[in-house]
């Protein structure tokens, strides 16, 4: 009597992101083994990131290296400048870079930047802060106002109309403020300062980061998190409340989403909300369906670490140097356990990144300054590669026989997408290639309806099954396709195959 072919159904592939946590046998399919070069689009399909956009023509002054900092410098006026480092020089400009580093004397790039009262405040540790008035750079001594010393910050805020510095190298546990919005007076008038020797809840811990969020002055240790209300009158502030045991570990990992505070400490990306919610269980993350490997990397990491939140896109980048692994957080939503959807950006060329207020995304490379649009990396093609966990067909006791995959595309025109398909954990995988034909996005033509509307309104969606072979006790699915100019998404597998004999 013949078997009947069992379907194994993966529609959205990847929608709930990475899992390297969790036993991969038959569980949930709606993870991924591997997501690279991957995000989530709001159709909850797995889908190819965008890519680096090369604004800069001539990259000579870079000297070979790569663009570490980068920020947008707003004035009142509404003028804006891109402000960047790398091959210890600031640059303003996108296309042309413009060196404004003039006198100083800079052996490194890992410089904050801070836009406050018509001027951009640069700080790093060991350093003068540094300050961009539109014209030129200064040192912040010789800025208008300037009063007193100003600390060697290697982290500072622009908030409660003040400028909040903290020097981690010596005084370790003392944040100071400016006066009231003059960001070089650090004498007189309101300026002050503060010392946490004996508000760490430990005992001791050294600050790494501040940050402001719903009202509250965020001071963040390495092991601990110390939150004051009332710092629009920093004399006369209040100790809210501490947390214990998490802190923020990397300065540029802190981002503010509005509703939250997003960094990274020692067991992964940490939601400060739900910190403050959740004391009892403070190890919980954002991060934690990808935990282990995370923090491997980011144990091993000596680099400066980059993030950038970005609400039109929907994501939390995390940018690990020594990996050269970015990974992407879907911020749409929290999945059941409280993560965020997550997926892998390995070799890609970013290395640092800035919002604009426009809602563009600015990137630092090795390639000078670009942005986060198009699908080129620096005009060149880059892979998406998406792979299933092991899928047991409900009884991970019977052998099983592929007979038929259909994969369901949208867009990749002129693409050659190949699926794979592998058994019992074996990496040695059968490849087809499936050919998708070219096809005009301008479907609806120019001349009626214009371009602006419906010049991306249609897409290609190829649906064709592939016939399979081998056997095993349980299956790999996966896709691989090199991205070029055009979008692709994947949308569905169905998978077919018969159930032998139990192992």
């Amino acid at each position: 009597m013949a078997q009947e072919l069992q379907n194994i159904a993966i529609r959205a592939p990847a929608f709930k992101g990475l899992n390297t946590q969790d036993s991969p046998i038959d569980g949930d399919p709606s993870f991924a083994a591997v997501a690279d070069n991957c995000v989530i689009d709001k159709y909850g399909r797995i889908g190819a990131r965008k890519g680096f956009n090369t604004l800069t023509t001539d990259v000579t002054a870079l000297g070979g290296n790569s663009i570490e900092s980068i920020s947008e410098f707003e004035k009142v006026d509404g003028t804006r400048t891109v402000v960047s480092a790398g091959n210890n020089k600031v640059f303003t400009g996108t296309t042309t870079l413009t060196d404004i580093t003039a006198a100083h004397t800079i052996t490194d790039n890992d410089w904050q930047m801070l836009s406050f009262n018509n001027a951009l405040y640069l700080v790093q540790r060991d350093y003068e802060p540094l300050v961009y008035n539109g014209t030129s750079l200064v040192a912040i001594s010789a800025h208008t106002g300037a009063a007193g010393t100003a600390p060697e910050a290697n982290c500072g805020l622009a908030a409660f109309g003040r400028l909040w510095l903290a020097d981690t190298t010596t005084d370790k546990s003392t944040v100071y403020w400016s006066d009231l919005l003059i960001g070089a007076a650090w004498s007189g008038g309101t300026s002050g300062s503060i010392n946490l020797s004996k508000v760490w809840p430990d005992g001791y811990d050294e600050i790494t980061a501040l940050a402001a969020h719903n009202g509250l002055l965020v001071i963040f240790g390495r092991r601990s998190i110390v939150i004051y209300v009332g710092a629009e009158s920093p004399a006369n502030m209040e100790l809210q409340d501490t947390i214990n045991g998490v802190g923020c570990i990397q300065r540029d990992s802190v981002q503010n989403t509005g509703s939250d505070l997003l960094f990274l400490s020692h067991s992964g990306v940490q939601s400060l909300g739900r910190l403050i919610q959740e004391k009892s269980s403070p190890l919980r993350d954002i991060s934690s369906n990808i935990r282990e490997d995370l923090t491997a990397l980011v144990e091993a990491e000596t680099g400066y670490v980059r993030s950038v939140y970005s609400p039109e896109n929907a994501f939390y980048l995390l940018y690990l140097p020594d990996a050269n692994i970015t990974f992407a957080f879907d911020t749409r939503g929290a999945l059941e356990n409280g993560a965020l959807r997550a997926t892998r950006w390995p070799d890609s060329p970013f290395k640092c990144f800035a919002r604009a207020d426009d809602g563009t995304v600015y990137v630092g490379s090795v390639n000078g300054v670009g942005d986060y649009s198009g699908y080129q990396d620096n005009g060149a093609a880059y892979n998406l590669r998406y792979y299933s966990n092991p899928l047991a067909f409900g009884d991970p006791s019977r052998i099983k026989f592929v007979k038929k995959i259909v994969p369901t595309f949208i867009g990749g025109s002129s693409t050659t997408a190949f699926v794979k398909w592998g058994y019992d954990f074996n990496e040695s995988y059968s490849t087809f290639p499936q050919d998708i034909a070219a096809f005009s996005p301008a479907e609806y033509g120019t001349a009626e309806y214009g371009i602006a509307e419906y010049s991306k309104s249609f897409v290609a969606v190829l649906k064709k099954g592939i016939n399979a072979s081998g056997q095993g006790s349980v299956v790999t699915i996966g896709v691989e396709v090199e991205i070029d100019q055009e979008e692709f998404s994947l949308q569905e597998f169905n998978i077919q195959a018969l159930l032998g004999r139990m192992i």
